[in-house]
C-alpha cells in the first residue's frame, strides 16, 4: 500500500489498483471546495487508477455544497474514463443521495473493515436528512406555508376561469406551463405556472439573447412573452399554481429563487450553498426588484443574505413587502 502526496484535508492511499480517499466528518462548503481540488489533483496526476474510491465511513453530514462537489468530481472522472465510487456510506448521507436521485447515479459499495481507512465504529442508524439551515426544521414556517398555500390555492381557483379564457384567446397552446427546477439540496421537481409565453418558447430560447450575466437567463424585451403573459408576469398571477408546490413541501412561501437544472450545472461548488434552503415563491430577489437583477453574483448575494437574516418575522416582513410591491405599478416584475 503506497501513500500518495495527500491534500491537506484528506488521507489518500493507492492500493490494489485503486485510489482510496477518506472523506471528512462533515462535507460543507469549505471541505467541499478542498474535496473538489483534491479530486482534480488526483485526476491530473501521473497515477492511472481505474477507480477512485471515496471512503464515506467518517461522514455524518452533507449539505448542498457537498452534493455539488460530488457532482463536479463525478463528471470530471467520467470525462477521463474513470469511475468515482462511494464506499461505506452512512445513513444520513445515503438519505441525501436517495432524495436527490444520486443513489442511482453513483456506484455505492461496502468495503471490508481492513480496506477502509477507518473502522466502521462511526456507523449510525440515524437516517434523517441534514438540517442544512434552521428554516428547514422549523415547524412554524411549515405551518405558515400550509396555511398560506391553502389560501393561495383558493384564490387560484377563483381566478382560474378568467385567466384560462384570457390565455386561450390570446394565443394557441395549453393554459399551464411546466418546468423542472432544483430545490433543496438540488432535488428536482416540477413547477407549474399559467403560460405567459408562446407555445414553442423553450425551443426558441437559444435564439433569444441573454441580457444577464452568469448561469441564469433574462431578456427584458423577450419576444416570446404574449400580451396576456406580460400582464400575468407584471402582476405575478402566472405564479399562482406554485402554491401547489408549497403545499407539497417542494417550495416555501419565502425562500431563494428556484434555479433550472442547466443553471445548476454551471455552478461552482460555493454557489451550491443557495440550495441549502427551500426555494420560495417570493424572497429577497422579489422584494428588491427581480427584473433589475442582471448579474448572477447579485442573485447569490440576495440568496445568501436571506439565509443569514432568516427568522419567522423576517419571512413575514418579506411576504408583506411582496404584497405591497405587487400593487405598485413599478414593482420591477416583468
Amino acid at each position: 500500500m503506497a501513500t500518495l502526496p495527500p491534500d491537506a484535508h484528506f488521507s489518500i492511499v493507492f492500493t490494489n489498483g485503486h485510489l482510496l480517499m477518506e472523506m471528512p466528518e462533515r462535507l460543507t462548503v469549505l471541505e467541499a471546495v478542498a474535496f473538489k481540488k483534491a479530486c482534480q489533483d488526483l485526476l491530473n496526476s501521473n497515477y492511472e487508477p481505474a477507480e477512485i474510491l471515496l471512503d464515506f465511513n467518517p461522514t455524518q453530514f452533507l449539505d448542498s455544497s457537498g452534493v455539488g462537489a460530488l457532482v463536479h468530481n463525478f463528471k470530471a472522472a467520467q470525462e477521463q474514463g474513470k469511475n468515482l465510487i462511494l464506499c461505506n456510506v452512512n445513513p444520513p448521507v445515503m438519505a441525501v443521495l436517495e432524495m436527490t436521485g444520486l443513489d442511482g447515479v453513483f456506484e455505492i459499495r461496502t468495503l471490508p473493515s481492513q480496506t477502509s481507512l477507518v473502522s466502521n465504529s462511526n456507523l449510525t442508524t440515524n437516517a434523517e436528512l441534514p438540517a442544512t439551515h434552521p428554516s428547514i426544521k422549523s415547524w412554524i414556517k411549515r405551518g405558515i406555508d400550509i396555511i398560506g398555500s391553502l389560501v393561495g390555492l383558493t384564490i387560484t381557483l377563483v381566478l382560474f376561469l378568467p385567466i384560462a379564457i384570457a390565455i386561450k384567446r390570446d394565443s394557441r397552446g395549453p393554459i399551464f406551463f411546466s418546468q423542472t427546477r432544483c430545490g433543496w439540496l438540488g432535488k428536482s421537481f416540477k413547477i407549474v405556472k399559467f403560460r405567459s409565453m408562446c407555445m414553442d418558447a423553450e425551443s426558441l430560447k437559444d435564439k433569444i439573447p441573454n441580457q444577464a450575466s452568469g448561469p441564469f437567463f433574462k431578456n427584458y424585451t423577450d419576444p416570446r412573452i404574449t400580451r396576456v403573459g406580460s400582464f400575468l408576469r407584471r402582476t405575478s398571477l402566472d405564479e399562482l399554481p406554485q402554491f401547489w408546490n408549497v403545499l407539497k413541501g417542494e417550495m416555501s412561501l419565502v425562500g431563494t429563487r428556484p434555479p433550472t437544472p442547466d443553471e445548476v450545472e454551471r455552478y461552482e461548488v460555493p454557489e451550491w450553498r443557495r440550495l441549502n434552503v427551500k426555494p420560495g415563491m417570493t424572497g429577497e430577489w422579489q422584494v428588491h426588484g427581480r427584473s433589475r437583477v442582471r448579474k448572477f453574483e447579485e442573485v447569490i448575494e440576495l440568496d445568501l443574505r436571506y439565509q443569514e437574516n432568516w427568522s419567522l418575522s423576517y419571512d413575514i416582513q418579506l411576504i408583506l413587502k411582496t404584497i405591497l410591491i405587487l400593487f405598485h405599478k413599478n414593482s420591477g416584475a416583468f
